[in-house]
């Protein structure tokens, strides 16, 4: 009867320290998601003020050159001033226009609370489609090219919305950057995970890939800061492959070859087939 009621005991206690060690983890969880929550209202509220400031500017401007042409008495106006109003009033639309491209862009990525929808591919088509899309925006004398040492039938399981955006980025940051040679892709398979590489020469602002997406979001010249740098695009590839809890790395070589690599954990079958 003791033994009966000593395993009773031993069992309640088990049960208690299980509880307890479960009830801890969900806190936890919690924890993190409350702050998550917190960081994410903290960042649209100060986001949407500088985006606010930054709109305002050739709104204004724009505004402000079409009430000198309507509020102008004579008729007969210089066509030098005409000139230089119209001017005015189409650098500032262009720069509007580039602003809500940025904002476009910046819609597209959801870094807050990430979700993910894994598929199988074939990393082969999957990487040719990104070389043809990328020779869409590379200038006349620069060619795409793509190399592995994986079998052409390997695939990978992968989110391809999110691989989408990075590969797109750190190609277009490429081709900003090179006049004439080759940008090389180049895909491998390391460490029971996906490693690709983009190299090429010319600077692509390795500097910058200390920069988190949060940090970068809340500056007041994130949206000019976009459009003239690839800081934001850098940020962005640097945040996703957080998200796929990989590493992300860039070096500039002497100012002259780039090499933006990432890796991050991927289930990859039929790796070498009929190699």
């Amino acid at each position: 009867m003791s033994s009966v009621i000593l395993t009773i005991i031993i069992l309640l206690i088990a049960f208690g320290i299980c509880f307890f060690l479960v009830r801890h983890h969900y806190v936890e969880l919690l924890d993190v998601a409350i702050k998550r929550a917190q960081k994410s209202e903290q960042l649209k509220s100060v986001f949407i003020e500088n985006i606010s400031r930054t709109l305002r500017s050739p709104l204004n401007a724009i505004i402000g050159s079409c009430n000198m042409i309507l509020e102008e008495k004579d008729e007969n106006m210089q066509p030098a001033l005409v000139k230089k109003i119209v001017t005015d009033i189409s650098d500032n639309s262009k720069e509007l226009v580039d602003y809500v491209s940025q904002l476009h862009e910046m819609s597209k990525f959801e870094g807050i609370t990430p979700s993910f929808t894994f598929i199988e591919v074939n990393l082969s088509e999957l990487m040719a489609s990104y070389r043809r899309e990328a020779m869409n925006y590379t200038k006349p004398d620069v060619t795409v090219r793509v190399t592995t040492d994986l079998s052409p039938h390997c695939r990978g399981i992968l989110d391809t919305n999110l691989m989408h955006q990075l590969m797109m980025h750190l190609l277009a940051n490429a081709s900003r950057h090179v006049t004439m040679g080759d940008i090389f892709i180049r895909y491998s398979c390391e460490r029971r995970g996906l490693k690709v590489s983009i190299s090429y020469t010319g600077m692509g602002q390795a500097e910058l890939v200390g920069d988190d997406i949060y940090s970068f979001l809340q500056k007041e010249e994130a949206l000019k800061d976009a459009g003239k740098s690839s800081l934001f695009s850098l940020s962005i590839c640097r945040a996703i492959v957080d998200m796929f809890g990989g590493e992300f790395y860039m070096d500039s070589e002497d100012n002259k070859k780039t090499v933006a690599s990432f890796w991050f954990p991927c289930k990859m079958k039929d790796v070498y087939k009929d190699i």
